[in-house]
């Protein structure tokens, strides 16, 4: 794999647009189920302290998982995401709010796009957030968007390394 196309990251504030782009040493079905069942995305979702709980999760289209990031001792910030399509081993949408824990939704949010493709072994993982509001995605950025999600990647990375093997 060429490592200076493992992650690639584009903000457009004309668009209100995100692009992400990572490869991983893994195949397609094992990188989809990262992203897909809970119980595997919460091992590797956040970046320690933080810990991702699934209060539920229904993949489905009309479906959502509503679950929490936070810190044991700090407090959680609860996130809804619902499903507007799925691909099966392709690629998924969601609408993504932050929430309260009564999973009263915090606007505006974002439509996060999914896909994936595998050629040898090697599997391209592309996401576009679109964000409702140029404040939103700015908020964003500041707070440290594209490092912690390099990160959180890196440790998907190395949890299909570990578990995989």
């Amino acid at each position: 794999m060429n490592q200076d196309l493992q992650f690639d990251f584009h903000v457009d504030k004309l668009s209100k647009t995100i692009t992400i782009g990572r490869e991983f040493a893994a195949e397609l079905e094992l990188v989809w189920d990262a992203f897909t069942k809970p119980e595997l995305i919460d091992q590797w979702e956040a970046t320690p302290p933080l810990v991702s709980k699934t209060k539920y999760m229904d993949f489905v289209v009309g479906g959502q998982r509503f679950y929490a990031m936070g810190c044991p001792d700090e407090g959680e910030n609860w996130i809804i995401q619902k499903y507007t399509s799925i691909t099966p081993k392709s690629s998924f949408k969601f609408h993504n709010y932050f929430a309260d824990k009564d999973e009263n939704p915090q606007l505006p949010g974002s439509e996060w796009n999914y896909h994936f493709s595998e050629q040898n072994g090697v599997t391209k993982l592309s996401i576009t957030i679109v964000n409702e509001s140029l404040e939103r995605m700015e908020t964003m950025i500041r707070n440290g968007f594209q490092n912690r999600f390099a990160l959180i990647l890196s440790l998907l990375e190395k949890h299909l390394k570990n578990k995989y093997k």
